[in-house]
């Protein structure tokens, strides 16, 4: 993969490292809070169907800099600019939704670690996110009500699958600010811990040692589930027939029947 390619002009605002099977992805636009910029949702779009024909990536974390802030949103500087007409708001909205559809429609488990705060597409982008995990200082809102936005469908049905309708509508029409208590009651995160940073790559490696095959088929049928599809049609006889024919379930009932721990990672 060309990274520089894949990153364009995003490439300063966003790194992308790895460390044996978890690659990270991070904002590094701390004069900014992190903002996410017209760019960096583009490469999003980019950057995520080339990780998912990675065969060495397993799990990917998403973060801002270290202590954070994880972002502070979508780069408002550029509405003046950018969405400064009706036509230029459709492409600028067509290039968010491409970046967090990527993220979301990306077969591999993705992990949301979260300092400081995540407000606008900072928690639109966590949100996209399989599991979330953040800090007792982080605060979350989503904020199109202060600016005049509708939020988009697709983005308001991922914030009612994570928190439910009647949540969304408290988030999405105060456009208040919620604490990490609130979130992780309300289901918007997982875990609130100190130390984030080694619980989401403890997490990380947990999703790593664990069969993929299994990871990648539950992960499409949590989808399907989410949005009603509940028939076993061709394509989950598909996914089924995937896991049962795999490295990985061979491996899996080898180490049941020697009674030890599994070695996925040994059989990809």
């Amino acid at each position: 993969m060309d990274l520089a390619t894949v990153l364009g002009d995003a490439a300063p605002h966003l790194s992308v490292t790895r460390d044996g099977g978890v690659v990270t992805i991070a904002f590094t636009r701390p004069d900014k809070h992190n903002a996410i910029s017209y760019a960096m949702w583009h490469a999003f779009g980019r950057l995520m169907p080339a990780l998912a024909e990675d065969e060495r990536c397993d799990v990917v974390v998403v973060r801002g800099t270290p202590g954070g802030p994880f972002s502070a949103g979508a780069d408002i500087s550029e509405f003046s600019t950018l969405r400064a007409d009706p036509d230029g708001a459709r492409l600028y909205g067509a290039a968010v939704e491409a970046g967090e559809q990527a993220l979301i429609r990306f077969p591999k488990p993705t992990v949301a670690l979260i300092e400081g705060f995540a407000i606008g597409g900072g928690s639109q982008i966590a949100l996209a996110c399989d599991l979330r995990v953040c800090e007792p200082r982080s605060r979350f809102g989503i904020t199109p009500a202060k600016l005049g936005i509708v939020y988009a469908l697709g983005s308001t049905a991922r914030l009612v699958e994570v928190v439910g309708p009647a949540w969304a509508r408290w988030i999405l029409f105060t456009g208040d600010l919620l604490d990490a208590d609130t979130a992780l009651r309300i289901g918007l995160v997982h875990e609130v811990v100190e130390d984030v940073q080694a619980r989401a790559y403890e997490l990380a490696a947990t999703l790593r040692s664990r069969a993929q095959v299994s990871l990648v088929g539950g992960k499409q049928m949590v989808a399907r589930a989410a949005a009603g599809r509940l028939e076993e049609d061709d394509d989950v006889l598909a996914v089924y027939q995937q896991s049962w024919t795999s490295a990985e379930y061979a491996e899996g009932v080898a180490a049941f029947l020697a009674k030890r721990a599994p070695d996925f990672p040994g059989v990809r």
